[in-house]
């Protein structure tokens, strides 16, 4: 019997930020995020590019998991 694994219903990233030091005491963020089923890594240095990745990447995953569950 041939089992598919099922979709999971939430997805699990790991976000780390941290303050990058540069000469005359001026710091910039930095973000590294990673979705944790797939291993997929991005870097990003604005807060709001960021969010705009996390928002999109859930997007593709729903969509993702409708076509999937609506093949026979």
């Amino acid at each position: 019997m041939n089992r598919e694994r099922p979709r999971p219903s939430s997805h699990l990233f790991t976000v780390r930020l941290w303050a990058e030091r540069f000469g005359g005491g001026q710091t910039e963020l930095r973000c590294k995020v990673q979705h944790v089923l797939s291993g997929e890594t991005r870097y990003f240095r604005q807060w709001s590019a960021l969010l705009l990745y996390l928002a999109a990447k859930l997007r593709q995953l729903e969509r993702e998991g409708d076509e999937e569950r609506d093949e026979p």
